[in-house]
């Protein structure tokens, strides 16, 4: 990978890792594009990686959230358990929205499911166009949601099993998330937001995760050239998601999923007509 090729790729990280079009879907649909070759070990944690500098971007715009403690009396005769907890409930809920993810990721990873599908651009072009078709209906087939309801440990739950499908390329985590918050009654915005903060977590342990795998096989790719490609990533992929956060919130919030769902449909539609008339998307040697 070259200084533009990895610039190039954390544009399109930091874009679209919010918004429901699949972040990973995108960076390889834009590496194959690049001419970079697919399965090679840095490659695939070079896709993660840089995933975390994005999500970085929401403990830097949520601040608050993430260092503002509970700090009003616990119910009376609570034990210490409860206590904790109630301090520190934003944490309890994360933690249990992230668990499903942990066990399907972990699953896919040790099974060689999950390197399969970072390498199948057939995969990515095909979810992209079944993900849109539902986006063009989901604002019809979920509530809007009310101010009234919160997010609670029974809803955290029910969207980290949600998040457990983002684990295929092209389905996008955010949109999995989302919907996923959408269907326990929450509004677009308070959804959005709990899919911000979810990231974090699963992108920390994922991208952990990547890095010990990358250190056992082989500590040969720890190169200054990789390592600096790397943190130059994460830079760009954190100020382009920052940006990218703060627009998607309100977009969706007035407008609903209509507009992302076309845009899923042409993508995929096209990268699918592509690979069916034996046409390459490599367009760089």
């Amino acid at each position: 990978m070259t200084w533009l090729e990895t610039v190039i790729i954390a544009v399109v990280e930091g874009l679209t890792e919010f918004l429901p079009v699949s972040s990973t879907g995108h960076m390889i649909i834009t590496q194959n594009l690049l001419g970079i070759q697919q399965g090679d070990p840095f490659v695939h944690a070079f896709t993660f990686i840089i995933q975390f500098g994005a999500i970085l971007s929401v403990v830097c715009l949520y601040w608050k959230r993430f260092f503002q403690f509970d700090n009003t009396p616990a119910p009376e005769g609570s034990n210490v358990w409860q206590r904790l907890k109630h301090r520190f409930y934003f944490y309890w809920l994360l933690i249990v929205g992230v668990v499903p993810a942990v066990v399907v990721g972990l699953l896919a990873k040790k099974s060689g499911v999950l390197d399969w599908l970072l390498d199948s651009v057939e995969v990515v072009a095909v979810m992209l166009v079944v993900g849109g078709v539902f986006m063009l209906f989901c604002d019809k087939l979920l509530n809007k949601g009310t101010e009234e309801n919160k997010v609670n440990e029974k809803r955290a739950f029910m969207i980290g099993l949600y998040q457990c499908i983002s684990v295929i390329p092209g389905v996008s985590r955010s949109m999995a998330t989302i919907v996923g918050g959408m269907a326990q009654g929450l509004t677009r915005k308070r959804a959005a937001e709990f899919s911000f903060f979810l990231a974090v977590p699963t992108m920390a342990g994922a991208t952990l995760l990547d890095l010990l795998d990358l250190l056992k096989e082989d500590t040969a790719w720890a190169t200054s050239h990789n390592i600096s490609m790397l943190l130059l990533g994460c830079g760009v992929a954190f100020v382009v998601a920052l940006l990218a956060m703060k627009w998607f919130v309100s977009f969706l919030s007035k407008y609903g999923f209509k507009a992302f769902g076309i845009y899923r449909i042409i993508v995929g539609g096209i990268i699918i007509a592509l690979l069916l008339t034996g046409h390459s998307l490599v367009m760089v040697d």
